[in-house]
């Protein structure tokens, strides 16, 4: 039987992850597709990354998989996709779940407050 601990450890083991100012600079060099994994909720009280893609993750195996009505065609197996939520645990998880899908250029980039307080662009 996994904990929520065992899924962390796999997360991380596979999932690349940047600092703030390391993403704040993949991000001005305008590389990448930025997603928010947050519920819309935590992104209203918040904001998000200026012109990040906002795709939970309870639904990220549906918008990433072309098979499904709710493909997302931002999601492209080879792009370098950069994902944030809270705190780096749901984006490390939804990262794990794009790597088993096949994507091969994921990241974590962390948790938003840690991008906002680093100086990165953000949008309500």
């Amino acid at each position: 039987m996994k904990t929520a601990k065992d899924f962390m450890d796999e997360a991380n083991a596979v999932v690349p992850r940047l600092g703030p100012e390391d993403a704040i600079a993949r991000y001005n060099a305008g590389g990448g597709v930025f997603i928010d994994v947050r519920d819309s909720g935590a992104i209203a009280k918040s904001g998000t990354i200026k012109g990040a893609h906002r795709i939970a993750r309870g639904m990220m195996e549906f918008t990433a998989d072309p098979e499904t009505p709710f493909y997302n065609d931002v999601l492209q197996k080879d792009a370098a996709i950069y994902l944030i939520c809270g705190a780096g645990g749901q984006a490390a998880l939804a990262g794990k779940t794009l790597m088993d899908m096949g994507y091969t250029d994921v990241t974590n980039i962390g948790g938003f407050s840690a991008w906002k307080d680093a100086g990165g662009p953000t949008e309500d």
